[in-house]
């Protein structure tokens, strides 16, 4: 903590006055800021909605101690949080550390008391819940709901997950446990997590993550029709780059690869979310909820093991999807509606899998490569490291496509 002489130390300092939720992001702030520049010198953080805000390293200690906002927008967001703090009844006018432990360089925010601490889960996850103030149902089923959220000590704005499952105690604090490495992933292909709790009252598993304003690949091309090569070029790029980081940095395989779980937001960035970091959250569904993925690939469905080539047969059966409009089973002996589960696996395993029409004059060759590439028998599939020199990924770079303005279109 800095000292009584310290020029920059807000009186008192964030970390006693903030909830358990934001020292949970001071405290790990702290830790990070130790690779900073100190000694004075001044780094640029991002606010959620990407404005710039710079603080000052404390000369005497190793945390960010005074923001300095570089727009008069920024500075009214700062007397508006202080304003709201003030009507709580928290002490103090210093800025809330969980904004500036928002790093522009991570997609990720830093370590949140919600998952750092889940043997403390009456204080830190009533808390947690508390801060939460919901602004919008964006989905639910069987399975758990999305809702948008605002982080009330900050406002900063997060999609909140609840996830039902039927487990004892301890599984779910394993849960949480496992939930932690989610913190380390630092990728703008991959969605920012921002910490995990659990609701006492229902046993639910709760996560907090970033927030993707334009929504899922599922939703848009279900209201907009197919995409095009080029669009879906660039979703490519970035799904095969955040498959690979999740595996040459974290030997995590994603498991769930489809349209439904590749986000988009305003900027035009796609991201992927829900990847299988927690063996006990993915095997605690699946002992709750009894169902098959559509996106499985042939080893899969027989009982083999998943690996990173799994995930590459999914990607090839979405890109279909995302290129034709439909799911490309669907088609299979010119069916006139979705197959029957019992019947969808059988032709995943027997059948040559499916490929872009051949009369279809919109889809490049290397195009078509690509997917067909994704949907070799398992022995001869590429990995997503093998995947980025192909030549569809290298064209998909050099072309200028215009990501954001087609997210605003279809928002």
């Amino acid at each position: 903590m800095c000292v009584d002489s310290c020029p920059f130390a807000p009186t008192p300092h964030p970390s006693t006055t903030t909830s358990p939720f934001g020292q949970g992001l001071h405290q790990a702030h702290r830790q990070r800021v130790a690779s900073l520049p100190t000694y004075g010198k001044t780094t640029t953080f991002n606010l959620p909605d990407n404005r710039p805000i710079k603080t000052v390293h404390c000369p005497s200690c190793e945390h960010v101690c005074r923001p300095q906002t570089q727009d008069a927008e920024a500075q009214k967001l700062q007397e508006a949080v202080t304003q709201r703090r003030r009507r709580s009844g928290a002490p103090g006018n210093s800025f809330p550390s969980a904004i500036t432990a928002l790093h522009p360089r991570q997609t990720h925010a830093p370590e949140s008391a919600l998952s750092r601490q889940p043997d403390k889960p009456n204080g830190i996850a009533g808390a947690g819940r508390g801060d939460l103030r919901t602004i919008q149902e964006l989905g639910a089923g069987n399975g758990g709901s999305v809702s948008r959220v605002e982080h009330i000590p900050t406002g900063a704005v997060m999609a909140k997950k609840v996830i039902h499952i039927e487990a004892k105690e301890a599984v779910r604090r394993q849960i949480l446990r496992e939930l932690h490495i989610m913190h380390e992933c630092d990728s703008p292909y991959i969605v920012s997590f921002y910490g995990a709790f659990i609701n006492e009252s229902s046993g639910d598993v709760v996560m907090c993550m970033e927030f993707m304003d334009c929504g899922s690949l599922d939703r848009i091309y279900k209201k907009a029709g197919p995409l095009t090569e080029e669009i879906v070029g660039h979703i490519t790029v970035a799904v095969v780059e955040g498959l690979t980081y999740l595996y040459n940095e974290h030997r995590i395989v994603h498991r769930d690869v489809k349209p439904s779980n590749i986000l988009v937001n305003s900027h035009g960035q796609i991201k992927l979310c829900d990847f299988g970091v927690s063996g006990e959250l993915i095997n605690s569904i699946a002992d709750t909820f009894v169902g098959t993925s559509t996106y499985m690939s042939p080893e899969r469905i027989q009982g083999g093991n998943y690996t990173v080539k799994s995930d590459v047969w999914s990607l090839g059966i979405s890109l279909l999807e995302l290129l034709l409009g439909k799911f490309p089973f669907d088609m299979a002996n010119g069916a006139v509606g979705p197959m029957g589960i019992l019947d969808l696996l059988q032709r995943i395993v027997n059948e040559p899998p499916p490929t872009l029409p051949a009369e279809d004059t919109r889809f490049s060759p290397v195009c078509r490569r690509f997917v067909d590439r994704c949907l070799y028998k398992e022995a001869e599939r590429p990995s997503p490291q093998q995947l980025i020199n192909d030549a569809f990924i290298i064209t998909s770079r050099a072309k200028q496509v215009d990501m954001k303005a087609w997210a605003m279109s279809v928002q």
